[in-house]
């Protein structure tokens, strides 16, 4: 049966349609460009990368960075995104899970997990792969920690994993008087951390870190699986959209809850491998030292489009977030050496996450939201 129209009105818009669709209708070219921009966080990141690299090539190419921005230069800086995404990916479950949540205690549980790690292999003579796994399960036990507090008792997440990241960095320090463990088997682990050529690419192909292919490739992958193709990551997303009507559906909120925050700290006790590895050393102060992991993850998550209010998160925005912040602090250091270089990497961090903050309430507000 055909639709009929009051004179001089328009159809009513489809019940499906959301608000940047609606919005988008007859709009302008650049309008459209803008909107895209501003709802979909993957074309934003990808241009701000193109403009990173075309602008740094440049300053390279007319020689005012103080050695070549190149392709082994960028493909070196890799080993600095591999701990990055992995803790970005840990934040971005914890964040989109809702509620507040957010994780102050993963760069303490890379410290405390590292020299747990460090005993194990480097001091008790176990095998890699077993102290591999214990690393695994013992970050999930400290994640598992700041879950039951958070989805069972109903803590706020903040509180918690401050408290949290005091008590395992704490505990990191006494475990061995405050002395790394740096032990013949544990330097060893330091080839892990090398780069290598590609079988099935030219030589002229840069060195990728080995880590990208045995730790955040593998890690990614499992993480945009769960989250895109199994039933855990649909009640994660349910919850952190709203957690009353997924309770209605019968979602069991605070197992799904609890779950994000093991997870996170078993990426946590993968990442402190991997650090052990890049330092040659299980340091009690690996993920807490200076400006520690955490800040940064959670810089990450948030420039990569996961909503602070939780229920929207997306693995590539995380990983192409990592590689913007990785990428222009390798520009940032080759532009203005030194300890200035330092201080203006951590401004630009500041500036990006506002930037990222901004951006996210301004879509909210004009076109409900990113994607």
């Amino acid at each position: 049966m055909s639709t009929q129209t009051t004179p001089g009105t328009e159809p009513a818009a489809d019940s499906g349609s959301t608000a940047a669709e609606v919005a988008g209708r007859g709009e302008s070219l650049p309008g459209k460009v803008l909107r895209i921009l501003l709802t979909q966080r993957i074309a934003l990141l990808v241009l701000l990368l193109a403009t990173v690299l075309i602008t740094m090539s440049q300053l390279s190419a007319n020689n005012y960075l103080s050695a070549p921005y190149s392709t082994s230069y960028l493909a070196a800086t890799l080993i600095n995104a591999v701990p990055l995404v992995m803790l970005g990916l840990a934040e971005l479950l914890v964040i989109t899970s809702g509620r507040g949540g957010i994780d102050l205690s993963v760069g303490a549980i890379v410290s405390l997990t590292g020299m747990v790690f460090g005993f194990a292999y480097g001091e008790w003579g176990w095998s890699l792969p077993a102290a591999l796994v214990l690393a695994v399960v013992f970050g999930g036990l400290c994640g598992a920690v700041n879950g039951g507090l958070i989805a069972y008792l109903g803590f706020p997440a903040l509180i918690t994993t401050l408290a949290t990241y005091y008590g395992f960095s704490s505990l990191a320090l006494v475990v061995n008087d405050q002395r790394p463990i740096n032990s013949q088997p544990v330097q060893d682990l330091y080839s892990t951390a090398s780069a290598v050529s590609l079988p099935f690419l030219p030589d002229a192909f840069p060195r990728i870190p080995l880590g990208v292919f045995t730790f955040l490739i593998p890690t990614a992958l499992v993480v945009w699986l769960v989250l895109a193709r199994t039933t855990y990551g649909r009640r994660l997303y349910a919850i952190g959209t709203n957690d009353v009507a997924a309770e209605w559906t019968g979602i069991n909120v605070a197992r799904t809850r609890f779950t994000a925050y093991v997870a996170a700290g078993a990426i946590s006790g993968l990442v402190a491998v991997v650090t052990v590895a890049q330092f040659a050393s299980a340091r009690p102060d690996s993920g807490v030292a200076g400006n520690g992991m955490a800040l940064p993850a959670i810089t990450i998550a948030v420039l990569g489009g996961v909503a602070i209010t939780g229920g929207i998160g997306r693995v590539a925005g995380v990983v192409l977030a990592t590689l913007l912040i990785v990428w222009l602090n390798a520009g940032i250091l080759l532009a203005v050496p030194g300890n200035a270089g330092s201080q203006l990497q951590l401004f630009a961090l500041g500036v990006v996450l506002i930037f990222a903050a901004l951006l996210n309430g301004f879509s909210n507000r004009r076109y409900g939201g990113t994607s």
